[in-house]
This record gives structure tokens, C-alpha cells and sequence, in this order.
């Protein structure tokens, strides 16, 4: 039972920092959004390879079994 407090617990501290973080992030871009406002187009350039990087390629294998069904079919 000790376990499950404890447990518990640090979920709560966890939702509070990120609401912590969360607010200073908005009061920081709220501060300073005429400065990151010209860094947009290259946010954007930068976020596309990141995409590809972290999107994770668990669906590229279902292309070699494509034609290999389709051999068994004929």
C-alpha cells in the first residue's frame, strides 16, 4: 500500500511540473513571439527531417509481403 501512494504521488508531481513548464512556456513566447515569429519558416524546414527521423518505420515490412500473397494466390 506504501508502493501505491508513492506511486501516486509522483504522477501528481509529474502533472504538476509539466503545468509549471506548460505556463512558463506560454509566458515566454508570450514575452517574446515577435522574435520567434521570423524563426517559423525554419521551425518548419527543421520539423519535416524530424518527422522522418522520429516517426518510426514499423509499417515500411508490410511491403515485402505484398507479392509474396499475391504469389500464393496464383
Amino acid at each position: 500500500m506504501c508502493y501505491e501512494q508513492k506511486e501516486s504521488g509522483m504522477k501528481s508531481t509529474t502533472y504538476a511540473l509539466i503545468a509549471v513548464a506548460a505556463i512558463a512556456a506560454f509566458a515566454l513566447l508570450r514575452e517574446h513571439w515577435s522574435h520567434v515569429a521570423g524563426y517559423w519558416p525554419y521551425l518548419l524546414l527543421l520539423l519535416c527531417p524530424l518527422m522522418h527521423l522520429f516517426h518510426g518505420h514499423g509499417g515500411h515490412g508490410d511491403h515485402q509481403h505484398h507479392g509474396s500473397e499475391n504469389d500464393k494466390k496464383n
